[in-house]
């Protein structure tokens, strides 16, 4: 069981990373300041270093939490015994759903870079969760034998091989060519729904669900599901 002293620090933290969060609604990320998270808090700023060493930890922080928060709901919205498009389209909705509820920690995570911040190696296993969750969907539908049988070919100067792993595994029906098809997929999925977000569908798209459904239902027919 935690101590005392370690509840009240976790308490902190996150009183810190909630306060961080309602700043990127009013500021942006790129302006994101742990001397105002402070003054918000009532805090000293010496303080918050105590919990926080630096502005890049904090992003840190809620970069993974995002990522975690985003994969969680992609995760709750998978259902292994349905079919496989229906699955693939019910993840897509969620992750959509998310975007739309959370707009300004989606922009921290899909939106430009912050600059003088660069995202450290221990946010990309919460970065890949949506991604494994589609490859899982994907290995699985080769694993039944709903998809075609392919050359199986395997170029390791295109895809790495931890790219590989996210997307369905080693499996006969997932060649190369399904995998950039799975990467296409991955990407365009995020890149429809930045275009939402960010109004570049504005004066193209009638019906923003109607065509969400659409492009998420080609796109699975493009993998074969």
């Amino acid at each position: 069981m935690p101590s005392a002293r370690e509840r009240v620090r976790a308490e902190l933290t996150t009183e810190i990373a909630d306060a961080a969060r309602r700043q990127l609604a009013e500021v942006g990320a790129a302006a994101l300041s742990l001397r105002a998270v402070a003054r918000e808090l009532g805090m000293a700023s010496s303080a918050v270093y105590r919990y926080v060493p630096s502005r890049d930890d904090l992003l840190t922080r809620l970069i993974i939490d995002g990522y975690d928060d985003l994969g969680a709901a992609a995760e709750a919205a998978d259902t292994p015994s349905a079919p496989p498009r229906a699955r693939w389209v019910a993840v897509c909705r969620a992750v959509r759903a998310w975007a739309r509820d959370h707009p300004h920690e989606y922009t921290l995570l899909y939106g430009s870079p912050v600059p003088g911040y660069e995202a450290p190696e221990d946010t990309v296993p919460a970065a890949s969760r949506v991604g494994v969750v589609l490859g899982r969907i994907l290995g699985d539908a080769a694993r039944s034998g709903q998809l075609p049988e392919t050359s199986g070919e395997r170029d390791p100067s295109l895809i790495s091989d931890g790219a590989l792993a996210v997307l369905g595994g080693e499996h006969p029906a997932l060649d190369e060519a399904v995998r950039v098809r799975a990467l296409l997929a991955w990407s365009s999925l995020f890149g429809t729904i930045s275009f939402e977000l960010f109004g570049h569908f504005v004066g193209s798209v009638q019906d923003g669900d109607r065509y969400f459904d659409r492009a998420m239902t080609d796109l699975a027919a493009l993998l074969g599901l």
